[in-house]
């Protein structure tokens, strides 16, 4: 089909309606409803907007009833009181001539129980689903999915009253409607589970129901969609071939079109990763066999930009393509691709009210991740005063921005004898923020959020129009910015510790990252930062020693550690939590872990987390600096050429290619925790583990040095966490047995000593006859970790207000935990455990009620193997050489911790050794 087709040619629907063009907006998550799932008016007019030339506008999902929200901000269409405030929607869509179509569903087991009042989510089964903190959700009964039956019924009567040309059922995503068909999610042996045929029944229904509403309102051209993902990763799981049977069965019964769920439209199967013919081709070949599917039209989408995409996917069989965050960025897209202009997906950070972004939307991880321009402090100003006028509902007035070259000198209000005392005072507040900042991003004023942000944005675009007034008349090359001093992969703690170390070294940094958010794994950590002889252990009278730190941690490595690279470890510790103290991020408390005979892991004064707390800082550091960081972006290929690096290839999230010039790259994209064939690789006795890490830590970065014939160094090493809540793979701190904690069998008896290394314990847990324990804690050790909070929250703590009762509930015998108790509580007071010969953590008895337990086993928290480094953290070759250029830091790195690390070691590691790259590699470029 070539363009101009695209462009201008109608399709006719089987129900009679007519798109006027083969084009459309995808639905897209806004997080913009209020509370209550009602429609404010930004989002009508982000709607209408974007209506403009397209043949039709599928809104966003809406769940069906009050449990039905799978994110904050959701829309609804639970509640006839929810007519008018779409019906605005559909009006302002097709006021421009396109469809409005409107996508209903329910999230099942994927709601957040926060976000429906704390209640359990329910699902076909009692299953939780295959994401970290997940809940396990309450099976429906047979009554309550005939009702859920009806209030789909129910929903689609209300979009045909609010003026919507159809309905989009929503039976993908994971959401309720996918659960009932997936055979992970669904384990019923009644009327709506078992076999392929009945896991059908349900989507069927809704189906039925659709057509028996749009019967009674005599609505016979109304269109009805159904969108589908069609494969699981779970397993079991729904295949592709299961997906064709149920799509057969909808189109027996009627449907006008199908929608692929798809990251992009050309995406090949996520099971069979050998497979690289893309689904619509599998689709388009085996439709031909089926008796209903070959006349539905099919809808494409993910990855639609431009003409040339356009033309690809139309050419892979699509018959319409719905288009996403294009969309999102050029509200007049299809004006735009009319016109033959190539479009990149960027947006300025100050045009979100130009665009009719609602704010949900736009700080949204995806949009966000578009917004591309430099902050001020980055830039150079052409120095001045700049006019701009600040717009605000009624208010409309005059400021004066005045420039420096490379910050903001003042912000003047001009007179205007219509100024309000409140907005004077919102003025001076907002305008002391910005000087003090050097930039408009700053928080708006309590109680005037609209006047904040028009001023907020007036000063916006007199930054904008004076640092293009500079380059333009500096006469530099834009294609620069593609050139860097340092590229640094990875945007965990030693990511963001080498950018910023290097960057304030003089060199121009980028972060690399192949995630859609920062912070890695490193986000994750909970204890603290081990180190040896610093001021807060001075200032809290505790004596350390590095020679102590350095014997221990040998020990708990089993005498594996490279000693060279430990002793740089050891030495650089207390220098580590300086320069962090330096950046304002501030380790003063002081616990202690596994392994560890002193109390020397140093943690955030509240005892909260580490981790959030380190990249929180760190990031706030980068934003400080302007340093530049590439989100969703995968490091492909080192371009390494007679000894020197040259660049790095790196592939976007639409998957271009280009290339980033470079003279020094820092590898810091963690372990392989999360690779679970890496692992079985190493150690098969670990499969079927659980991980504690995030998804990305899959060993790329171990992949793409050894490409480059790095050698690594300790493989197979890998660590198991001892206390790891099992149904959300979710790390419970060592700071709670470092707090005074215990560790207890379903018999209610202690079987270890909770303080000794991981591995230790771990292999105590798996020995017991239900391969799982128990941690016990009273209210003091809860009170004195933040942490501990945090598991009450996420519903994994077991609570009862004495010992007995807290027995009973897990399943205990209440006279043997007692007993244990009492035993335990002696060996506190005489400080002497005769039992497990545990000499840390003795705090204080544990009688303090209420009493809490968290179920526990082991899982995959740590790979000590990666590749080799010197000391000063370049890489080396399999001959032992440096690698030119290349440098390496974190979990990607191996040998600092031997066959066993000790908690607080890796938070101290990537700090250490991301200060160590980042400080080389600047190094490096000025004599390079």
């Amino acid at each position: 089909m070539n363009l101009p087709t695209i462009f201008n040619t109608a399709l006719r629907f089987s129900k009679g309606k007519t798109i006027k063009n083969r084009l459309l907006m995808a639905p897209m998550t806004t997080c913009s409803g209020f509370y209550d799932g009602s429609v404010p008016q930004e989002l009508v007019e982000y709607y209408g907007k974007r209506a403009q030339g397209l043949g039709a506008v599928i809104v966003e999902c809406c769940f069906i009833e009050p449990l039905g929200p799978a994110f904050p901000g959701a829309l609804g269409i639970d509640s006839d009181k929810k007519i008018p405030g779409l019906a605005r929607i559909a009006t302002a869509i097709k006021q421009h001539g396109a469809l409005a179509i409107l996508q209903i569903y329910h999230g099942g087991r994927m709601v957040e129980p926060e976000l429906i009042g704390g209640k359990t989510p329910v699902a076909p089964s009692a299953i939780a689903a295959a994401r970290e903190g997940a809940a396990i959700p309450r099976a429906l009964s047979s009554q309550e999915v005939e009702a859920l039956i009806t209030k789909f019924g129910d929903a689609v009567n209300r979009a045909i009253k609010a003026g919507f040309d159809g309905v989009e059922i929503h039976g993908a995503n994971t959401y309720l409607i996918q659960q009932f068909f997936s055979p992970h999610s669904n384990r019923r042996d009644d009327y709506w589970g078992g076999d392929r045929e009945k896991r059908s029944r349900f989507p069927l229904a809704v189906l039925d129901i659709t057509h028996q509403m749009v019967d009674r309102a005599e609505a016979s051209n109304f269109i009805i969609g159904y969108r589908f993902s069609p494969e699981e990763m779970e397993k079991p799981g729904i295949t592709f071939e299961d997906s064709l049977y149920l799509l057969d069965k909808l189109a027996e019964r009627g449907l006008d079109y199908i929608h692929f769920s798809l990251g992009h439209w050309s995406r090949s199967s996520i099971i069979d990763l050998d497979d690289q013919i893309p689904l619509i081709t599998r689709y388009r070949q085996a439709i031909t066999t089926t008796k209903f599917l070959a006349n539905v039209p099919v809808i494409g989408v993910g990855g639609i930009v431009n003409r040339s995409d356009i033309d690809q996917a139309f050419d892979a069989g699509y018959d319409l393509l719905a288009v996403g965050k294009a969309c999102i960025v050029y509200p007049d897209w299809y004006q735009r691709m009319n016109a033959g202009e190539e479009l990149r997906l960027e947006m300025a950070s100050t045009q979100r009210q130009v665009l009719c972004i609602p704010e949900p939307l736009w700080h949204f991880s995806l949009v966000d991740a578009m917004i591309r321009d430099v902050q001020s402090a980055g830039k150079k100003f052409k120095a001045g005063i700049y006019h701009e006028k600040v717009e605000a509902e009624a208010l409309k007035l005059n400021i004066d921005v005045q420039l420096d070259t490379d910050r903001i000198t003042d912000i003047r209000l001009q007179p205007d004898s219509c100024l309000d005392v409140d907005f004077t005072q919102t003025f001076e507040q907002l305008r002391t923020r910005m000087l003090v900042a050097n930039s408009p991003y700053v928080d708006a004023i309590a109680g005037a959020t609209t006047q904040s942000e028009a001023l907020k944005k007036a000063v916006s675009r007199a930054l904008s129009t004076s640092s293009k007034n500079w380059v333009l008349e500096s006469g530099k090359d834009l294609a620069s910015i593609e050139q860097y001093d340092v590229i640094v992969i990875g945007s965990g703690g030693a990511g963001l510790a080498a950018a910023i170390n290097a960057h304030d070294l003089g060199a121009k940094v980028v972060i690399v990252e192949r995630m859609p958010t920062l912070g890695g794994n490193t986000i994750k950590a909970s204890v603290g930062m081990n180190a040896a002889e610093t001021r807060y252990q001075e200032e809290k009278g505790i004596h350390d020693s590095k020679v102590c730190f350095y014997e221990e941690t040998l020990k708990g490595g089993k005498y594996k550690n490279d000693p060279a690279l430990l002793q740089q470890f050891v030495e650089k510790a207390p220098d580590a939590i300086t320069w962090l103290a330096q950046q304002g991020i501030t380790l003063s408390d002081i616990t202690i872990t596994g392994g560890m005979s002193i109390d020397r892991t140093h943690r955030p004064a509240d005892r909260s987390a580490v981790g959030a707390f380190l990249i929180s800082g760190l990031v706030k550091n980068l934003n400080q600096r302007h340093i530049e960081v590439l989100l969703d972006t995968k490091a492909e290929q080192i371009e390494y050429h007679q000894g020197k690096v040259t660049g790095l290839r790196v592939v976007d999230e639409y998957g271009e290619s280009r290339i980033l010039q470079t003279k020094a790259i820092i590898v810091a994209t963690g372990g392989f925790s999360a690779n679970t064939k890496m692992v079985e690789h190493y150690r098969p006795e670990l499969a079927g583990f659980v991980t504690t890490n995030h998804k990305g830590a899959t060993g790329s970065g171990i992949t793409l040095l050894q490409a480059l014939g790095a050698a690594t160094v300790d493989m197979a090493e890998i660590q198991i966490h001892p206390t790891v809540e099992q149904h959300s793979a979710y790390l419970i701190s060592e700071s709670i047995r470092g707090g005074g904690a215990i560790l207890v069998s379903q018999a209610g008896d202690r079987f270890c000593n909770e303080m000794e290394t991981r591995d230790k314990v771990s292999a105590k847990i798996i020995g017991l006859p239900e391969h799982s324990a128990w941690i016990v804690f009273d209210e003091q050790v809860r009170s004195q970790n933040k942490a501990a909070d945090e598991y009450l929250a996420k519903g994994f703590v077991i609570q009862g207000e004495g010992i007995n009762d807290l027995a009973l509930q897990i399943a205990m015998d209440p006279a043997a935990l007692t007993r244990t108790l009492t035993t335990f509580n002696q060996a506190v007071r005489q400080q002497h455990d005769p039992q497990f010969g545990r000499t840390t953590a003795l705090r204080h008895p544990l009688e303090q009620g209420p009493f809490y337990a968290i179920k526990i086993a082991p899982g995959v928290h740590h790979t000590m193997g990666g590749v080799a480094i010197t000391t000063r953290a370049q890489v080396l070759d399999t001959q032992h050489e440096p690698l030119n250029g290349i440098w390496a830091a974190g979990e990607v790195v191996g040998g600092i911790h031997g066959a066993n690390r000790i908690g607080g070691n890796a938070v101290a590691d990537i700090i250490i050794f991301g200060l160590l790259a980042g400080e080389q590699a600047a190094t490096w470029v000025k004599t390079a």
